[in-house]
């Protein structure tokens, strides 16, 4: 459904505008139904069509990494094939970023029309503490829809770090956007794999890839505690001088404050690991993804095959 809506937009642009060139490239990141076969079959019949198809499923994150790592033109677009992203917004893209007026143009959901409300409550929530406490802004609303300039695509690929949020990453390079507004849109077909959960996760990598207030607070936190400590110290000792301690059960207060001080000290001790755990797997050097076939491998595969079968 995705190719056939792109290469008509595109044949509506070659029209309009004869210079330009197409190419499509697919990533199949480790899906296990017949995107592959497809894939490969649209391959064989339009010499425009390129895939890379991941070893197992990396992510979303990897599957843009290797698509803008692996676009040759001079103007690259990402996109989601669920036509979430409509293609037809691709011509009024291209006019704001062909004449250099900006290095980008996306789009950006007015409404979460189709989201429970629950879902689009965390959402706005994420994006006024990710503006809050971090010194890249980042729109809310904003989608991984982007036409963009080769300039700015090298400076994104530029950021080779294995933990990616590419929200942040867009914003982080600068250059000059261009925003669309739209309402939100159904995909026509399939369901989303993205739990709330795998959001919440993706947030947080969102938060501790662009900003540091987590540590701070953790910090915070340690100074607040101690303050009250060294307080309720100093009021105990002069209860204690002035003979009105009167030396009560107190056992479930003990309870409480054990319950609160250890429940501080692990959350701080899990952002401090979380902030770790990035580092450490930052230092591996492990590949953003790993490729097992691409169309010039299978077609040159299926080459060879022929040539063996006609020699036989």
């Amino acid at each position: 459904m995705f190719y056939e809506e792109i290469t008509k937009v595109s044949a509506q642009m070659q029209a309009t505008y004869p210079e330009l060139q197409f190419e499509y490239l697919f990533i199949n990141d480790g899906s296990k139904d017949t995107t592959l076969d497809i894939l490969r079959s649209l391959a064989e019949k339009d010499e425009r069509v390129r895939y890379i198809s991941f070893s197992r499923n990396f992510g979303k994150e990897s599957g843009m990494y290797a698509g803008l790592k692996g676009a040759k033109g001079d103007f690259v677009v990402v996109m989601d094939a669920d036509l979430q992203h409509p293609p037809a917004f691709l011509p009024e893209m291209y006019s704001y970023v062909r004449n250099g007026d900006y290095d980008c143009a996306t789009t950006r959901r007015v409404s979460r029309q189709g989201e429970s409300k629950i879902r689009s409550a965390f959402a706005r929530l994420f994006y006024k503490i990710m503006n809050k406490i971090s010194q890249t802004e980042i729109v809310d609303g904003a989608q991984d829809f982007r036409f963009m300039t080769r300039q700015m695509v090298d400076a994104i690929l530029d950021m080779t770090e294995y933990n990616r949020f590419s929200k942040g990453i867009f914003s982080w390079v600068g250059f000059s956007t261009r925003y669309i507004e739209y309402e939100n849109v159904e995909r026509p077909a399939g369901t989303t794999s993205w739990s709330f959960w795998g959001l919440f996760k993706y947030s947080l990598e969102g938060i501790m890839a662009f900003s540091t207030a987590p540590l701070a607070i953790a910090s915070m936190l340690g100074i607040l505690t101690c303050a009250i400590a060294f307080v309720l110290i100093i009021i105990t000792i002069i209860k204690s001088i002035l003979g009105l301690n009167d030396a009560p059960d107190g056992y479930p207060t003990i309870i409480c404050l054990i319950f609160l001080f250890s429940g501080l000290q692990l959350f701080s001790t899990g952002i401090l690991g979380q902030y770790l755990s990035k580092t450490y797997l930052e230092t591996k050097k492990r590949p953003v993804y790993i490729t097992k076939e691409t169309e010039e491998i299978y077609l040159n595969r299926k080459k060879e095959a022929a040539a063996e079968k006609k020699d036989q």
